[in-house]
């Protein structure tokens, strides 16, 4: 919560918390500290994910902070990041976001490996569009962003401009990069199901 002292906080918890031991503790006291106690939790849980985010940045990886969160193994680790994360896309609890996240990545994998097994063809496509005249702008825009995707060792880093590209194309090119489109749509899906089935 902003503007909390969570120092401050604490201390006035632990007074409250040894006079509650004592038996000196009064209802109003007891009250305002568990009113306290859970501003405090919210403000440290707050810090968790960011923390987490910065030791990731500064190259700390999974394996190196699962001791540090308490949890047994590099995945452990990522799961309570994941589960600590706030929802882009509308998951309500901790575990869909996980469950979210390793089917985005499943999809991610799948639609890599078959671009990188496809390379030539996406290549050849993306030389293609890159090289089409008489664009207009937003068109252009998306034509330069495929002709420096080519320069790319990765064949599936096409895979983004060229779908941006295609309702700006028309005929027989419009329709192939549509065609991957669907099929890349179909892979990501195939591949959420297959890891959901295995788990």
């Amino acid at each position: 919560m902003e503007g909390i002292d969570p120092a401050g906080a604490l201390r006035r918890l632990q007074e409250v918390v040894a006079a509650a031991r004592t038996g000196s503790a009064d209802q109003d006291q007891l009250l305002t500290a568990l009113s306290g106690l859970r501003l405090l939790r919210e403000e440290l849980a707050g810090w968790e994910p960011e923390l987490i985010a910065a030791a990731r940045a500064a190259g700390t990886s999974w394996v190196a902070l699962a001791p540090a969160l308490g949890v047994a193994s590099r995945q452990a680790a990522e799961r309570r990041y994941l589960r600590l994360q706030p929802s882009h896309t509308g998951e309500k609890t901790g575990e869909a976001r996980v469950d979210a996240e390793r089917d985005r990545r499943a999809g991610d994998r799948a639609v890599a490996d078959w671009a990188r097994r496809n390379s030539a063809i996406l290549r050849q496509l993306a030389g293609r569009v890159s090289t089409l005249d008489g664009l207009g702008p937003a068109a252009q825009e998306s034509a330069d962003r495929i002709g420096a995707a080519l320069g790319d060792d990765d064949a599936a880093r096409l895979l983004p401009p060229l779908a941006a590209a295609q309702p700006h194309l028309t005929g027989a090119l419009a329709e192939q990069l549509g065609e991957i489109s669907a099929h890349t749509d179909r892979l990501r899906r195939d591949a959420a199901g297959n890891r959901r089935s295995r788990d």
